[in-house]
């Protein structure tokens, strides 16, 4: 070989080389993200917003993170799920109501979803705690991309025996329904705290969702949990219902902690957010067998309009923030931000900006990280009995019925976020453009849907 080809060689190894290393580096430098998601949460019943229940941690993730001002879901808890896995309104794939009783629906397998999309991208993954895309083990979130999950696949549980309300199994590991003792919020935190420290492959990033079931109902929490209320909520229902907030909340601080002792917090994204908003009571007697109490009063969207189910901001405003220590500076962010977009500025965190077709949100991470403004932004979101579509600063609510024409309203959530003043008559030149652009939203739904009492 002569000296000019010894040269390409050597030159062709060298780079051979320093791609590799580049690539490595690259890899080790996405970070580990952990998804934090309440249950029935209210814009109200977080300590940053100045609810009388006490949130100490995610407080502190708010005081040291980015605090999203709009960040808006699904009026129920099966659609925001749906939303987040496939970054797309949960209605396109028929999904406008929880899965319930012993529904077979199930968010379809044949899309995208972010555990699968994360693979790619050599993400370990896991889903500890609510599901609520499928009731049987065979459509848990193995079936959608998780390598781990743990938890209960209902909508709810008893906190204790952990069988949903009308009796049927719901909690497992991997697929398999376990018998276990301990209160839900302790056993999902142990398990979270299990993963990370033990079970997880310390070579791969990894997405970790937690998803509570705290602060939705039945409430069971011990006394020591309600003790800090006994003088500040007069209201037993409330009283409890705090309780199981501040139990999440606790549980909020030891992963936390855990990140720390692993040597993973600078690395490490975490997210909060409430999967809808706060539900305003509970009658008990036609579930559980009628054992539990039934609760007179439970969340706070205060100052937001209604509660879970309609598509007012109290049902779809929740709180939301993002939390990277030493890569977030402290801000509250007022672009208006959908949980379809979650999924976007993840994988562009992960390094992979190549979206499938079904994907329709946006990559928001530029917007989150460096406050950049979001142009042209419409979110859309159908729920049981309405659907909405937002484009700052309006925002247009569809009523409909069987048998009447539906009602329409009109808002200014700017200058009127508790939705007080229906502009419909008023800004009919604006009423007609949302309509259509809401009924162009509303065609792309799937024709079927799992919510029928609209004839």
């Amino acid at each position: 070989m002569n000296t000019k080809n010894q040269l390409l060689v050597l030159l062709s190894f060298c780079f051979s080389i320093s791609y590799s290393q580049e690539n490595q580096m690259s890899s080790s430098e996405k970070p580990n993200i952990i998804l934090i998601i309440a249950d029935d949460a209210g814009w109200n019943d977080v300590g940053y917003h100045g609810s009388v229940i006490k949130t100490p941690n995610i407080d502190f993730l708010d005081k040291n993170g980015v605090e999203l001002d709009r960040f808006y879901v699904n009026p129920t808890c099966s659609p925001s799920r749906a939303s987040l896995f496939t970054g797309r309104p949960a209605s396109r794939m028929g999904i406008v109501a929880p899965i319930s009783d012993k529904s077979q629906f199930k968010l379809p397998d044949s899309i995208p979803t972010l555990p699968k999309l994360l693979h790619k991208n050599n993400y370990q993954t896991a889903l500890i705690g609510k599901w609520h895309l499928g009731l049987q083990p065979g459509s848990g979130p193995k079936a959608y991309g998780f390598d781990y999950s743990y938890g209960f696949l209902h909508g709810q549980l008893d906190q204790y025996t952990h069988l949903y309300k009308n009796g049927d199994k719901s909690w497992y590991r991997n697929g398999e329904f376990i018998e276990e003792e301990g209160h839900v919020t302790d056993l999902l935190t142990n398990e979270a705290v299990k993963w990370i420290s033990e079970i997880r492959d310390p070579k791969k990033s990894f997405f970790l969702e937690v998803a509570y079931s705290a602060p939705h109902f039945p409430l069971q929490e011990e006394q020591k949990w309600k003790d800090p209320y006994m003088n500040s909520i007069k209201d037993s229902s409330r009283r409890d219902y705090a309780a199981a907030m501040s139990h999440l909340d606790n549980s909020v601080g030891i992963l936390l902690e855990k990140l720390k002792q692993q040597k993973l917090d600078k690395n490490t994204l975490v997210i909060f957010m409430s999967d809808n908003g706060a539900m305003q009571d509970w009658d008990s007697k036609n579930e559980y067998n009628g054992i539990h109490p039934s609760n007179t009063v439970l969340g706070d969207n205060t100052p937001l309009r209604d509660w879970k189910t309609s598509n007012y901001e109290g049902a779809i405003r929740v709180p939301c923030i993002f939390y990277w220590k030493d890569h977030l500076k402290k801000y509250k962010n007022e672009n208006y931000i959908s949980v379809i977009d979650l999924l976007p500025g993840i994988l562009s965190l992960a390094g992979d900006n190549d979206l499938p077709k079904s994907i329709e949100g946006k990559n928001v991470w530029p917007s989150i990280s460096e406050n950049k403004a979001i142009s042209d932004q419409e979110i859309y979101v159908r729920g049981h009995l309405q659907e909405s579509l937002i484009r700052k600063p309006w925002k247009i609510i569809r009523t409909r019925h069987a048998n009447t024409p539906a009602d329409l309203e009109l808002y200014n959530i700017e200058k009127d976020p508790g939705e007080k003043k229906n502009l419909i008559l008023e800004e009919k030149s604006v009423a007609e453009k949302m309509e259509i652009a809401l009924e162009n939203q509303f065609k792309k739904d799937a024709k079927k849907v799992n919510y029928d009492k609209i004839k």
